[in-house]
């Protein structure tokens, strides 16, 4: 039998808690687990890509069979190329479900052999989204909570850099 590969898309700007119990039980169900930061060019983001992938790579480090690559295009065909079996996506509430139904009915459509995997995050980071992660600290809110430490010392780094 084949091995188990799942990509776990996402533009992670930043990168949350709930992204991180994400791609910890991913790590755990699939054999591999590849974490796929979107390059899209029509989005004005926060976080470089690199510096996405960057902070990815420290958060994951440790787990030999997760990695961190980028992507651009339709989704289905990355992972075609990649041979995966799965897309892993995360499920936060019902209107998440809505969206990501839709999403993966249309991946299944054009990759039939290509099977979507929801996982709804720990209960304490169900409210968590990058979205509000960047409106709180636009606004000097703390973020501590929210995100890996390495994450809000780039927050903190950028928001320094901005300033000067």
């Amino acid at each position: 039998m084949a091995e188990t590969l799942a990509i776990y898309p996402g533009s992670f700007d930043p990168i949350t808690k709930g992204h991180l119990d994400l791609i910890e039980r991913g790590s755990r169900i699939f054999e591999r687990l590849v974490v796929a930061v979107l390059v899209n060019l029509e989005k004005e983001p926060l976080f470089s890509v690199d510096e996405r992938v960057d902070m990815l790579r420290e958060v994951t480090k440790g787990k030999t069979n997760v990695s961190v690559e980028t992507f651009s295009g339709l989704l289905v065909d990355y992972a075609q190329r990649k041979k995966a079996n799965a897309i892993m996506r995360g499920i936060r509430a019902f209107s998440d479900y809505e969206y990501e139904f839709q999403m993966a009915l249309m991946n299944h459509k054009l990759s039939p052999t290509l099977e979507t995997v929801f996982l709804m995050p720990g209960e304490s980071y169900t409210y968590i989204s990058s979205r509000l992660v960047r409106e709180i600290f636009r606004h000097g809110g703390s973020v501590k909570d929210l995100v890996p430490p390495v994450v809000e010392d780039r927050l903190r780094e950028k928001a320094k850099a901005n300033k000067g």
